[in-house]
Order: C-alpha cells, then sequence, then structure tokens
C-alpha cells in the first residue's frame, strides 16, 4: 500500500481507493493544472505562493476552480495533518472535470479538485554527488504554443526528454527551445555558475519556478545573479551548474553530454546554495495543524472520509 492519503472533491480517500471518471477531461486531454508542493517538520513550504500559481495556471486555461483559495489552503493542510507525515510530497490538481469524448471544455460537467499527500525521492544519493544529463533531441514549445507558465497536466514534452536521458543512461535531460537557448531540465529550472556570478534563463521559455525563486532569493548579497538567454555552449564552460525544483530540491549537474562541468564534481557555490536551502525549508512554512488544536477541519466544507 502507499502511504498518505488522496482528497478528491469534499472527501479523503486511502490512495488505492481514490478514483476520477475515465471521462475526466485532465485525463482524456491533459485538461487541467496541477502543483508540486513539499512539506518539511511538520510545515509546508511556500503554501500561499504555490497556491497563488496554481490559480494563475488554472485562468490561465481558463478553468474554474471548484474552490476558494482559502478552502484550497485548508484542504492542503488538512491533508497533510490526516497522511500522518512530517515530512512529505504534495501533488494538488484541478481538473475540467467529466466530459464525453470531445474536445469541447464546455462538455465538461463541473471541475474537479484532487490533492495527493504522499513522498517523493528523484535523485537518491545523486542529489548530493551529482548528476548526469543529456541534451534532449525534443525542443521546449515555444510561447505562442504553449505558455511555460501554465504548470499543466500535459507534461508529454518533458516525458519525452526524460525517456530520452533513460534511454541514454542518464539522470537528466537539458532541454533548448526552438531557436537553440537553453530552456530548463525536463522538470526543473537550471542555474550555471562563472566564477561567482549565478546565472539562469528568463522565465519566457520556462517555469516560474518557485525553488528558483527561492534560489535568487538566497543568492541576494552573498552571489550576483544575471538573468539572460544563453546558449548549450555557455553551459558546457560554466564553473558549475545545478537544477531546481520542488521535487528535485537543489541539485548539481556534474556532467552534460559526458563532458565534464567545471571539475566534475559538485561545486561550491552549489553547495553553499543546497545547505542554505535546506536549511531554509526546514525550519519555515505554514504549520500542519494538529488534531487538537486548531484544525483546519472545521473551515473545510464537506470533510468526510471515505
Amino acid at each position: 500500500m502507499r502511504e498518505g492519503i488522496v482528497y478528491v472533491d469534499g472527501k479523503w480517500y486511502p490512495p488505492e481507493r481514490a478514483k476520477l471518471s475515465v471521462f475526466d477531461h485532465g485525463l482524456l486531454y491533459g485538461d487541467g493544472v496541477f502543483e508540486g508542493i513539499r512539506f518539511y517538520n511538520g510545515r509546508v513550504f511556500k503554501l500561499d505562493r504555490h497556491v497563488d500559481r496554481m490559480f494563475e495556471s488554472a485562468r490561465l486555461i481558463g478553468l474554474t476552480p471548484p474552490i476558494t483559495k482559502e478552502q484550497f489552503r485548508e484542504v492542503i493542510l488538512e491533508t497533510c495533518r490526516r497522511s500522518g507525515l512530517s515530512d512529505g510530497y504534495l501533488r494538488p490538481i484541478f481538473t475540467r472535470g467529466e466530459g464525453d469524448l470531445g474536445l469541447d471544455p464546455r462538455k465538461s460537467k463541473a471541475p474537479s479538485c484532487v490533492v495527493i499527500c504522499s513522498t517523493i525521492s528523484l535523485y537518491g544519493d545523486k542529489h548530493h554527488t551529482g548528476l548526469s544529463a543529456i541534451v534532449a533531441s525534443v525542443r521546449r514549445p515555444p510561447r505562442v504554443s504553449l505558455n511555460p507558465n501554465v504548470k499543466s497536466l500535459n507534461y508529454l514534452n518533458n516525458i519525452l526528454a526524460k525517456s530520452e536521458a533513460n534511454a541514454k543512461g542518464a539522470d537528466e535531460a537539458l532541454m533548448l527551445d526552438v531557436e537553440g537557448n537553453v530552456a530548463e531540465m525536463s522538470a526543473d529550472n537550471i542555474f550555471v555558475v562563472k566564477g561567482h556570478t549565478v546565472y539562469t534563463p528568463p522565465t519566457v521559455n520556462c517555469l516560474v519556478g518557485i525553488t528558483r525563486e527561492t534560489i535568487l532569493e538566497l543568492c541576494e548579497g552573498r552571489f550576483p545573479v544575471r538573468t539572460e538567454m544563453f546558449k548549450l555552449d555557455f553551459v558546457l564552460q560554466g564553473d558549475e551548474v545545478f537544477l531546481t525544483g520542488t521535487g528535485g530540491e537543489v541539485a548539481p549537474v556534474i556532467t552534460v553530454e559526458g563532458h565534464p562541468i567545471g571539475s566534475g564534481k559538485p561545486g561550491p557555490v552549489t553547495l553553499e546554495l543546497q545547505q542554505r536551502y535546506f536549511d531554509l525549508v526546514r525550519s519555515t512554512g505554514t504549520p500542519i495543524p494538529t488534531a487538537n488544536g486548531g484544525s483546519a477541519t472545521e473551515k473545510v466544507a464537506a470533510s468526510s472520509v471515505a
């Protein structure tokens, strides 16, 4: 059995019993949005920022969430509480809802809200020792085709890149945009360090990452930051490369296409920012309510367990 718990449209379920209709447009067409959220030591990191980003993703695809921001926030906290986990990973989802086999979103009856609370581990020990990456042959779609800041349920582009990395025995895939600019990794933002300056692409061809934002905050007063477009050769000539994401956290990339980055080992800037990030997420955040004091349960409608 999977650990954790799942909220679906007003009820909580054990993971193996949580269900949506096969006619849900999230399943049929990737018509929906999601977030990835971490909680550490009983605190949800940057909860309000994640809620805001998810509602913005929904707005950008014309999906009206079936729940207010405040209710959604309380559902997330209550789901964490019911999970019994002090450290874990959340996957909130809004889908267009059950419809028919046509594309027309008007045919969907009502949006659904899902919150999965479980655990995640993406890179294991390589999270500290360093990842290998290839350059994906698939490119990130241009902004005029799909806004990169819609965190949608359609991740096929990213999955193809990750599958290519798997086939080549690499941990990750670096993705370029259609003009050959570095965009992101398969599901993470990318940073390059040269000297003590930290570079990262602007969010015109990649997601506005919340972990990315946090790293930029941690650089303030410590490392100069430059946000600009750059090509693959800039990455290969970097002293250090690292990726950031809620699931991946902060992880060094030590080779790209077999080419060592810098010394071929995690660099000092990466390791410092990684440690500062871990210190921050393990000591701050929105407290998860306990069963006895200030429970979110009272604030959530239809809070039954199925």
